[in-house]
């Protein structure tokens, strides 16, 4: 404690170390109550902490975390990051689109355009990345995601190298192994591209090569 009555983080370690705390006993804790309160407030801020980095890590997966949930490597790996996951429902992926993307240099010479296939790609990644981190047990090691349909493909605006795609998917219906998503690409708020595509998650057990 300080001379004030506040709490200092060493008063807390001396007396708890790396012990939980117990709820106390009054006969124990007789005439300390100013010290029980202030263990209690900074055992509270540290849980609370704790708590907070433990959502942002449920809501947000960089480039490592999705190399452990889908088998894409570069230069096929078109996202670099999800956020915003809502498990089994919708998250979205970032995609920082570089001026040395090995598809630049034939789409095309002089006049770099992404290719909006590998859009609708960077949007089925981004599902894939949702469900195999949607559901217990799935890996890029036990499982692999294959497209079925693609639906509703629009392509609005161009994405050129220096643009960062956001590319926000949303759940449309799932049943059994099979998903379809309804996606959208935006630059600056812009919307680029969108489509409906539905994928199915197969046990790496069954692929046929």
């Amino acid at each position: 404690m300080t001379a004030g009555g506040g709490c200092k983080r060493a008063d807390v370690k001396d007396k708890i170390g790396d012990r939980p705390l117990e709820r106390p006993r009054l006969s124990r804790y007789k005439g300390q109550w100013p010290e029980i309160a202030c263990l209690f407030v900074m055992e509270s801020a540290r849980m609370t902490e704790e708590k907070k980095e433990n959502e942002e890590k449920m809501t947000s997966i960089d480039v490592n975390g999705i190399m452990k949930r889908i088998p894409h490597r570069y230069p096929f790996l078109m996202i670099d990051r999800v956020i915003d996951i809502v498990h089994g429902e919708s998250c979205t992926g970032i995609k920082n689109v570089s001026v040395n993307e090995p598809f630049f240099q034939g789409h095309f010479p002089g006049h770099p355009i992404m290719p909006g296939v590998l859009i609708v790609e960077a949007m089925a990644q981004t599902a894939a990345t949702l469900v195999v981190d949607s559901i217990s047990g799935v890996d890029s090691g036990t499982h692999v995601v294959y497209f079925m349909s693609v639906e509703e493909a629009r392509f609005r605006k161009p994405v050129l190298p220096g643009d960062q795609l956001h590319i926000k998917v949303k759940k449309e219906r799932n049943r059994g192994a099979v998903w379809k998503f309804r996606g959208e690409a935006y630059v600056d708020d812009g919307l680029v591209a969108e489509a409906v595509f539905t994928a199915m998650l197969v046990p790496d057990s069954d692929r046929t090569v």
